[in-house]
């Protein structure tokens, strides 16, 4: 589903490089985790799936399902079926959550060539999908994240991705800020939208999130490239070990 190949990108505005000769795959119906110290690369990999016009692809390609994605602004990936959930969700005074996901739904529906939902169709698949998040249906009154906490932001997000079905699903260390309860309903809601015909991305500082939603293959990311990949296992032996031996086998 997920094809990177030799990706070299930079700050737009400063010109540092920041991903150096990336390459990785991810099938359809895998989970797979990317781990790495801190400046490896690791956020500015999930922006650069998603689009953002800060970051500068020089040379390489990403490929989904089969076709380059690099000369696509976000809103044609997201129509695409790509989905970033970001570390830090950002609040958006004036516009209630209801009313965000009503546009965002009917919007990629439209895309698909399908009928948008009527109202109560709507409120009762947003009701069901809250429920299994352990969202207080009010919450979605309010501004979107204004007021929300750390646990309800993520399980915000994790909503969004439920209702709108992506294919490839990028998760940019969704299990930050998050105590243990929030990170079991996260992480259950994660869990239910694994398919054969979709991908899913974790990104992730600690193994902890990895007890939850347990990946099929696990990626160590150092200075913009994957310097080691394994399964689950690998996992488990950098957080007895920490990332120096990795990275001195890749020095």
């Amino acid at each position: 589903m997920l094809e990177i190949k030799n990706l070299h990108a930079k700050i737009a505005d400063s010109g540092v490089e920041i991903i150096n000769g990336l390459n990785l795959t991810v099938r359809a119906g895998e989970v797979a985790a990317i781990m790495g110290p801190n400046g490896s690369g690791k956020s500015t990999l999930s922006y650069i799936l998603a689009g953002r016009s800060d970051y500068e692809v020089t040379s390489g390609d990403i490929l989904y399902n089969g076709q380059s994605i690099l000369e696509m602004d976000p809103a044609e990936r997201a129509t695409a079926g790509v989905f970033l959930a970001f570390q830090y969700p950002m609040e958006i005074p004036g516009v209630a959550t209801m009313e965000f996901l009503k546009t965002a739904i009917n919007s990629q529906r439209k895309a698909r060539g399908e009928n948008p939902l009527s109202i109560p169709d709507l409120m009762r698949t947003v009701k069901s999908a809250a429920g299994e998040l352990d969202i207080d249906f009010a919450m979605l009154k309010r501004p979107l994240n204004v007021g929300f906490s750390g646990g309800e932001k993520k399980r915000a997000e994790i909503l969004q991705m439920k209702l709108l079905e992506p294919n490839l699903c990028v998760l940019d260390e969704t299990d930050s800020g998050l105590d243990i309860d929030a990170l079991k309903i996260v992480s259950n809601g994660v869990n239910s939208l694994r398919s054969p015909d979709r991908a899913i991305i974790v990104i992730t500082h600690y193994q902890r999130l990895l007890e939850y939603i347990v990946p099929d293959s696990v990626h160590v990311l150092y200075r913009g490239r994957i310097v080691k990949s394994g399964d689950k296992s690998l996992a488990q032996h950098l957080e007895n070990n920490g990332y120096a031996e990795i990275i001195g086998e890749a020095a």
